[in-house]
C-alpha cells in the first residue's frame, strides 16, 4: 500500500512541486525542461512536429521517475 501511495499519489505531486521549486530557485527553464527539449529535438530530427505539451509531459515523467527512484532507495535503506 505504501508503494502504491508513493508511485501514484506522492510522486506526481512531488515531481510537479520539484519543477516549480527549481524554477523559483532560479534554475533556467531550459535546464529544468531538458528531457522534454531532448525528446522534441529528436522528434524534429525525425521529421515529426510534436506539440510543446509532449515536452512538458516528458519532463514531468522524468522527474516522476527521479522521485520514485529516490523514494525506493530511501525505503530500501530504512528496511536495512
Amino acid at each position: 500500500m505504501r508503494r502504491f501511495l508513493l508511485i501514484f499519489v506522492a510522486a506526481p505531486i512531488a515531481a510537479a512541486a520539484l519543477i516549480v521549486l527549481l524554477l523559483l530557485l532560479g534554475a533556467t527553464p531550459h535546464l529544468v525542461f531538458l528531457p522534454g527539449h531532448a525528446l522534441l529535438d529528436a522528434l524534429a530530427r525525425a521529421g515529426t512536429h510534436a506539440p510543446k505539451a509532449v515536452g512538458v509531459i516528458t519532463t514531468e515523467i522524468f522527474w516522476w521517475v527521479v522521485v520514485v527512484s529516490v523514494g525506493w532507495a530511501v525505503a530500501r535503506v530504512r528496511a536495512k
